[in-house]
């Protein structure tokens, strides 16, 4: 959860009341938000175990209360004070919610950004910009519009990979903008940092600069987003003054000031929806100190080809009001109150989901269903359970009337679970050490390393690279890529492995809630055995093992082929398996004639024999493609049949 530090003083001024810090506590409580601390920057310099300081330096330090709240990751609209003052005065009824207004441009040269698409789409292709007119900074209003960017950075933003937040003073630069990606060497300007020297830096050696340079450290971290890049993404004004390089620095010229009165904000973005996010919520909170409060002045955006004709174009920032819908019934029984529908009405005024209305159900059990208008800064708001939070919210955490629950029930083990983790202690008692590897691999680990056909798999759209291009079909790459990382370990007694965990495989006629899915879990549970020799008599000993835990007795034919061996032990009546040669040709996972498949015979398969897994010697070609230097043996299960 995010902290946004404010001090005690400036928030009452915001909220137009005074309260106790037991008061505050209880409020913050009761608007589902919590304050953290209470503390001073002389007392936080105090207790650092990393910073001291000397008895000057802390003498000068203030001792104004400081309140850290913590807030809800995804209300990005109280990030900063005006946004949490502006909530609470909503929630205790001092204001209504603002109504947020795009005014006409005033100049249409400062209202367009063109974007060359050619150049930008390699590296950050979206923008979005906002203008704010008449807008008075003074040193609090100031520090606090830089706060918010920040929080908003680390948050939503990812630390800029995603968003990258510029502001800039609309007077000291002169539009229409341009938004263009170009080499390293072809940009030169003053960066914010350096605007006292006068130096100016080309994009490479700023780049070096930063990651050298002590005292621009917390630029640092964002460097590597573009460096390698052979373009750097860059914003321009009509005079090709450099007024961003996004997503590291402002430049000089544009810098804002307290003397600023008309403010250009451009978010340069990988992602459009999080773009038009970050956009309305700078808008929202800072147009409240405009002349004409919570206004703001749109810009048209225009992708232009190579022949300079436009592509694309849309106009920002958005500012949507939106409706959502739950119904009264729902709600209610969500929370577990009983509040009549009008009254439910009037709770959405305090949470900013106003005005909001009744409409008819569908049918007569659906009852009444509430209607709410989401404003641009709840973009937190997605469904019908997230409009019943708010409103018990509202409604009071400490009105909703404690009750015995109606239903009896003992809690349990799902049977699934329980029998993996039995197994799981039972096999680790056999010497086998457990692993848990991830779930998705690439579609080379999972299919052509193990020597399969490539077939269907759930797969990534955007993997972040080429280790994650699906969710795995199986649990052995998992493991033997374990064996390749662990080499140097004493292989002379054997070194034993085993996973169980789920799988999940294609299947379009899995249902779930009534929808197709389109794939399935499935729980495996898989084995390696590598050493010396091959180690398939312990494989082998250790499907039996399982199969003898989970109360599943071998087949006639199987216990005569297996001499005095076998001592009866109880089992599940109906309940058999067997084991016979793979024969299956197209997979060469493992070596020809050393492998198995295990066959059940039960209930749950309607009596029929179904292959549950298979077992055997790797074949020396998957050894070699995970470089793995001694004889392996596998086994893959399946347990979703074995209870």
């Amino acid at each position: 959860m995010p902290t946004v530090s404010v001090e005690r003083s400036a928030l009452f001024a915001h909220l137009g009341r005074t309260y106790t810090d037991e008061e505050f506590d209880e409020l913050c409580f009761e608007f589902g938000v919590e304050l953290d601390e209470i503390t001073s920057e002389k007392e936080e310099a105090t207790k650092s175990a990393t910073v001291k300081l000397s008895k000057d330096q802390l003498a000068s330090l203030s001792e104004e209360v400081i309140y850290k709240i913590d807030v809800p990751a995804n209300r990005y609209d109280l990030l900063c004070i005006e946004g949490i003052s502006r909530s609470l005065r909503v929630f205790l009824g001092d204001i209504d919610a603002p109504n947020f207004t795009i005014l006409p441009a005033s100049d249409e040269a400062s209202s367009t950004m063109t974007v060359i698409q050619s150049s930008t789409s390699t590296v950050r292709p979206f923008v979005v910009c906002a203008i704010l007119r008449d807008v008075t900074f003074d040193e609090a209003r100031y520090q606090s519009f830089i706060e918010l960017q920040d929080q908003l950075h680390r948050n939503l933003c990812r630390l800029r990979t995603l968003v990258a937040i510029g502001t800039h003073d609309l007077d000291s630069v002169k539009g229409p903008f341009t938004y263009d990606a170009r080499a390293p060497a072809d940009i030169k300007f003053v960066p914010l940092t350096h605007t006292d020297e006068g130096r100016e830096f080309d994009g490479a050696s700023l780049m070096e600069c930063y990651e050298t340079d002590a005292a621009c450290k917390h630029l640092k971290p964002y460097v590597p987003i573009i460096k390698n890049s052979p373009l750097y993404p860059v914003v321009l004004d009509s005079e090709e003054t450099v007024m961003s390089l996004p997503p590291i620095i402002n430049g000089s010229k544009s810098r804002i000031t307290l003397d600023t009165k008309n403010v250009f904000i451009e978010c340069t973005a990988t992602d459009l929806t999080k773009a038009n996010i970050v956009l309305d919520t700078v808008v929202a909170m800072f147009s409240e100190y405009a002349a004409n409060p919570f206004s703001v002045e749109p810009v048209t955006v225009n992708y232009v080809n190579e022949s300079q004709e436009v592509v694309n174009s849309y106009i920002s920032p958005q500012m949507f009001t939106r409706k959502e819908t739950a119904t009264v019934k729902f709600v209610n029984s969500l929370i577990g109150i009983n509040v009549e529908a009008e009254k439910m009405v009037e709770l959405c005024s305090k949470i900013q989901l106003g005005p909001a209305q009744l409409l008819p159900g569908t049918t007569e059990d659906e009852g009444p269903i509430l209607e709410v208008t989401v404003p641009p800064t709840r973009s937190d708001i997605l469904h019908a359970v997230d409009i019943a939070e708010d409103i018990g919210i509202a409604f009071g955490y400490n009105n909703i009337e404690r009750k015995v629950p109606q239903t009896c029930t003992v809690g349990g083990e799902q049977p699934l679970n329980q029998l993996s983790d039995l197994l799981r202690e039972e096999i680790a008692r056999a010497g086998y050490i457990e692993v848990l590897t991830h779930g998705l691999c690439s579609i080379n680990d999972n299919f052509t390393a193990l020597g399969k056909p490539i077939t269907a798999a759930v797969s990534l759209s955007n993997p972040a690279n080429i280790e994650y291009q699906v969710v795995r079909t199986t649990l052995l790459p998992g493991l033997l890529k374990t064996l390749q990382h662990n080499k140097s370990s004493s292989f002379t007694g054997g070194f034993k492995l085993f996973e169980i965990s789920d799988v999940v495989l294609p299947d379009d006629k899995y249902v779930m809630t009534e929808t197709i899915v389109g794939a399935k879990n499935a729980r495996r549970a898989c084995a390696t055995y590598s050493g010396p020799t091959s180690g398939f008599e312990v494989i082998h000993g250790l499907v039996d093992r399982i199969m003898t835990l989970c109360e599943v007795a071998p087949e006639a034919d199987y216990v005569a082929s297996s001499g005095n061996a076998y001592k009866k032990v109880h089992c599940k009546e109906g309940w058999y398996y067997n084991i016979r040669e793979l024969k299956d040709v197209d997979v060469r996972t493992y070596f020809p004639g050393r492998a198995a498949e295990v066959l059940l015979t039960s209930p749950s398969t309607g009596g029929k024999q179904v292959v549950i897994g298979t077992f055997g010697i790797l074949h020396p070609d998957v050894l070699g493609n995970f470089d793995i230097n001694y004889p392996t043996s596998a086994l893959e299960l399946e347990l979703d049949y074995m209870f």
